[in-house]
């Protein structure tokens, strides 16, 4: 068999699906305003929430951190790669959890991927576990359940009920129910206070993602538990560290004992490089500004954005679903004219990504529309025309 020919064929199949990705450049940094593969765009495309990927207080940090303490770690934490800047940025995070989680500690991992698979196969790493999974649930969060010795069920999007059922039929001396605080597809959020409560009850982890919530949601940010005001031993957190906070890396929290339990036995943390300290040490800054006068600024002129791209758009046979986050789906529903649209937006020199299967499910291609606090009303104001006119162009 012609091993490349076998692999043409899988690519030409996607290709007649309209499932084909194509990667792009950008030449400047991350913001609204970028260059990509040469030309000007206005970008709705990231998860840079408040603006901070390019804000110079980080900046400033990221390069203090480098003269600090050099370009690597070096090895893993383990080994010797453990720095004074994740210990700092480590210790801050568990202090910023305790109000929502007793004795909380906190972990520091490369990526929101890595730190999921962390978690998952660790508190599953025995068949006698369970792991009952949220069905929009992210990939990774999905690839950790899979990796895991424990079973997996999967319970429907936001069933709280169902899920209940399955909980009580379920015989596993480990119980782990996980889920996306915000759903990254459809910008809503999960019914948190009612997975906790039934967690509790029937004595189950609650591991929450809180990927797109982090920075964003809460009255300083801190995220989906701080934003429904949650707090139990019974919780583990991951925030993810290059969304809103705007550098990069994630963190895990928990009480004390399971974040001990993953220095010992979560193989995605044990055996990869640390990542460079510098990051830490610039991250202190987006916290800084996170939790202080000008993180709360960001937050209200981004929730004020929302509500206008929400006000402006008029859909009438696409669907604009509930959402009060950055993320705001235009659904299409074909692959093709999800494509038409995010080419044509492409040509007036709007970036806007096309999200298709199975990334999303068949039939509900969509336009994935991200807000930012680094946006004005003004560019939200040029996005909703041309989705209101290119809508009525395609009837």
């Amino acid at each position: 068999m012609d091993l490349i020919a076998g692999i043409d064929r899988k690519l030409d199949a996607l290709a007649s699906q309209s499932l084909i990705r194509r990667l792009r450049v950008a030449d400047s940094p991350c913001a609204p305003r970028q260059v990509v593969d040469g030309r000007d765009m206005l970008a709705f495309c990231s998860n840079d929430y408040l603006g901070l990927a390019s804000h110079p207080a980080v900046i400033a940090a990221l390069q203090e951190g480098a003269e600090r303490y050099g370009a690597g770690s070096g090895a893993s934490h383990l080994v010797s790669g453990h720095s004074r800047a994740h210990a700092l940025l480590e210790e801050r995070f568990g202090a910023w959890m305790t109000p929502h989680v007793p004795q909380a500690r906190a972990l520091y991992l490369c990526t929101g991927y890595m730190a999921n698979l962390a978690v998952l196969t660790a508190l599953g790493a025995d068949a006698d576990a369970m792991i009952f999974s949220e069905a929009l649930n992210h990939a990774s969060l999905i690839d950790g359940a899979r990796l895991a010795k424990a079973g997996v069920s999967v319970y429907p999007h936001g069933d709280v009920a169902a899920l209940e059922q399955q909980l009580i039929a379920s015989t596993a001396a480990t119980k782990i129910v996980v889920t996306d605080s915000v759903f990254s597809m459809d910008g809503n959020l999960a019914p948190l206070p009612g997975l906790l409560a039934l967690c509790e009850r029937h004595g189950a982890w609650l591991v929450v993602d809180d990927a797109h919530g982090f920075g964003v949601l809460g009255a300083t940010g801190r995220g989906a538990l701080e934003h429904f005001g949650l707090h139990s031993p019974n919780l583990v957190y991951i925030g993810t560290l290059g969304k809103a906070a705007g550098v990069g890396g994630a963190f895990i929290a928990a009480h004390g004992s399971v974040i001990e339990l993953l220095v010992q036995r979560a193989r995605p943390y044990i055996y990869t490089t640390a990542a460079p300290p510098a990051l830490a040490h610039a991250l202190q800054a987006s916290l800084d500004i996170i939790e202080g006068e000008e993180g709360k600024r960001r937050r209200a002129h981004l929730a004020a954005l929302v509500d206008h791209l929400r006000d402006a758009l008029r859909p009438q046979r696409w669907q604009l679903p509930p959402s009060t986050t950055a993320i705001q789906p235009v659904i299409i529903g074909s692959n093709e004219e999800a494509l038409r649209v995010a080419a044509s937006l492409h040509e007036q020199g709007l970036w806007v990504p096309a999200i298709r299967p199975p990334t999303v499910a068949a039939g509900t291609a969509r336009l994935r529309v991200t807000l930012s606090a680094a946006h004005t009303h003004e560019e939200v104001a040029l996005l909703a025309r041309a989705l209101n006119e290119l809508e009525r162009a395609t009837a």
